[in-house]
């Protein structure tokens, strides 16, 4: 089992409109570069829904249905796959105020279940998994600074979203 994480903080934002801002999956597509499509059966603001993705992997695509659950109160969203690519895939948005700005906090578990692959797929799926994430709160908020990026060695400040790969052209 492969666990991912990513923290940003959303400057001068509630925690409830990080998190339902976030939780509107449809808009991924137009966020992130890597989600080709999403389909949303049902979300928020229902305590429960249940959204179809597909992800661009490798020379493929990578999909998946899950069922979320959107707790308002302990401002949290989780996710459990239903069907799809994965044997396991489930995870969990946190949103905590600080003061003016919403600390966001996401963590997943997944499993692709082939052992003898493993070392090839789950560094490209954490990378890909990671940079959704990191691209759909930049792109949602206009101040954003996603917290402890290893690959830069500290934080890494987003104050604009970037395009996805078709706007860019």
């Amino acid at each position: 089992m492969r666990h991912v994480e990513l923290a940003a903080l959303v400057k001068g934002a509630k925690a409830e409109d990080v998190q339902a801002a976030l939780a509107a999956w449809e808009r991924y597509p137009e966020l992130a570069p890597h989600v080709r499509a999403t389909t949303v059966h049902s979300g928020f603001p229902e305590e429960t829904g249940s959204s179809s993705w597909e992800l661009h992997f490798r020379s493929g695509l990578l999909r998946w249905t899950e069922d979320d659950v959107f707790d308002v109160t302990a401002l949290k969203t989780s996710f459990t796959q239903s069907d799809g690519d994965f044997e396991e895939f489930d995870g969990v948005w946190s949103f905590r105020q600080q003061d003016d700005d919403v600390l966001v906090e996401f963590a997943g578990d997944f499993d692709f279940g082939i052992p003898s692959l493993e070392g090839i797929l789950d560094p490209i799926a954490e990378r890909v998994i990671k940079e959704t994430v990191a691209f759909a709160i930049a792109g949602s908020f206009p101040s954003v600074t996603v917290l402890g990026q290893e690959s830069g060695g500290g934080s890494d400040a987003m104050q604009e979203p970037a395009q996805p790969a078709a706007a860019r052209g």
